[in-house]
């Protein structure tokens, strides 16, 4: 991948942090990897590995211990808001409606009323939730509240989305469902200028359905076990998930997350 095409590198990143004992524990890394323009990249590991650890210092909530994560070739000092950050508890705005919750962003930027208005309206009906404007989360079901989420997070028009195993609380029928309403969020956000995804994710089929590329982690402190190009093409079809290929990649995946730690 040539540095035109770059949109996120990942240089020498390690962390480390002190246990409750006082002990040096090393959590992450050194980790060496790249995130195109318009790519979406999935990361899969064991438990505790490090994978949000790095989507965090990726958002600008932690700091590295050695090395940098860049964006545009410009190092993560902090927060910013060409990166859109979901997580797994949705973490809406409980004193907001879905409304008031997409136009949050957009409002803090500065923008006109106008301009908000027509914001909530494009994304309310994109994600599906005309009639739920002005209901508050806990009126919403844990699909709609996470479709909320992805719709506040894209009403700012992040160039990056930092996605922290969103769909994990869902049942596995809404699970599976809201994969493909994901990519369908993700294409039509991606139409006029394409956005990078860091997706993590436990579930290897959803790696393998959602990606372009899987990364690999290996157990504490997490490094790069394996980067599995998706071979699949978009756009997306649930019928993919039957393909011998998918099986062959997951079972791959599986063994490698399988493989004792050296």
């Amino acid at each position: 991948m040539s540095a035109i095409n770059t949109r996120i590198a990942v240089r020498g990143l390690t962390k480390r942090f002190k246990s409750a004992r006082g002990e040096a524990v090393d959590a992450l890394g050194p980790i060496d990897l790249k995130i195109g323009v318009g790519e979406f990249l999935a990361i899969v590991g064991p438990s505790g590995c490090g994978k949000s650890t790095l989507l965090n210092i990726a958002a600008g909530f932690e700091s590295a211990t050695e090395g940098c994560i860049e964006i545009d070739g410009r190092a993560i000092v902090g927060p910013g808001s060409e990166r859109g950050v979901v997580f797994q508890d949705y973490a809406l705005f409980p004193w907001l409606t879905v409304a008031g919750n997409i136009g949050f962003g957009p409002t803090s930027l500065g923008l006109s009323p106008q301009v908000v208005d027509e914001k909530v309206r494009d994304w309310v009906k994109l994600v599906r939730l005309e009639g739920s404007e002005q209901k508050f989360p806990h009126e919403l079901s844990g699909g709609m509240r996470q479709r909320c989420a992805l719709a506040r997070c894209l009403a700012n028009d992040p160039d990056v989305l930092l996605m922290d195993e969103p769909l994990a609380a869902l049942d596995a029928l809404t699970r599976v469902r809201l994969q493909d309403e994901l990519l369908e969020i993700w294409n039509e956000a991606s139409r006029e200028r394409p956005k990078s995804a860091l997706y993590i994710t436990h579930a290897i089929d959803e790696a393998l359905y959602l990606a372009d590329r899987i990364i690999v982690m290996s157990e504490r402190p997490g490094r790069v076990l394996r980067e599995i190009i998706v071979p699949f093409t978009r756009p997306r079809y649930p019928e993919m998930r039957s393909q011998p290929e998918f099986h062959r990649l997951a079972d791959e995946i599986w063994r490698l997350l399988r493989r004792p730690a050296v």
